[in-house]
């Protein structure tokens, strides 16, 4: 019998309890951010699911005015052909707070370890126990996130005029 999104809903609440999902829609489920990769870790080893493949990881920035960013999971398991999107969503930071962090995953799939790469070069979301969490893209001493709402381009780079 192939599971369903209740079904993998009902499964990571009877492991984890109830408050473990924070919301529902018809294709995803929100997670508590600092559980993500003990959820993670469940449907991977979890012989009934085993979602083997991490299909994508990435980040949305919700802007100042909302003051929250997100990480998607999109997660396949080939052997079940089952597909769940998990989403967490926690604070953004803003001037002299903390820079946003969340579990890593890359233990669980490498292929993590470039998606969540991209997602702090490009949004500045720190991924803890992440092996090599440093710029993927963009150069090491690049001022900024770019694909934050908020963020402005510098004038030039190393003498390079960067706006356009």
């Amino acid at each position: 019998m192939k599971l369903n999104l209740s079904g993998i809903k009902i499964l990571l609440q009877n492991h984890f309890g109830e408050e473990i999902i924070t919301k529902e829609d018809h294709q995803s489920l929100g997670i508590l951010p600092e559980r993500i990769a003990d959820v993670c870790l469940f449907l991977h080893e979890n012989e009934t699911l085993y979602f083997d493949s991490l299909s994508c990881l990435t980040a949305i920035d919700n802007g100042v005015e909302k003051g929250t960013m997100e990480v998607i999971y999109n997660l396949y398991s080939i052997p079940f052909d089952l597909k769940i999107m998990l989403k967490i969503e926690f604070p953004r930071n803003q001037e002299n707070e903390a820079i946003p962090q969340v579990p890593s995953v890359s233990h669980i799939w490498k292929t993590a370890d470039w998606h969540e790469r991209e997602a702090f070069d490009l949004m500045g979301i720190h991924f803890t126990n992440h092996p090599d969490l440093r710029r993927i893209l963009l150069p090491e001493d690049w001022e900024g996130h770019p694909l934050r709402k908020d963020y402005e381009a510098q004038e030039y780079y190393h003498g390079i005029k960067v706006k356009y």
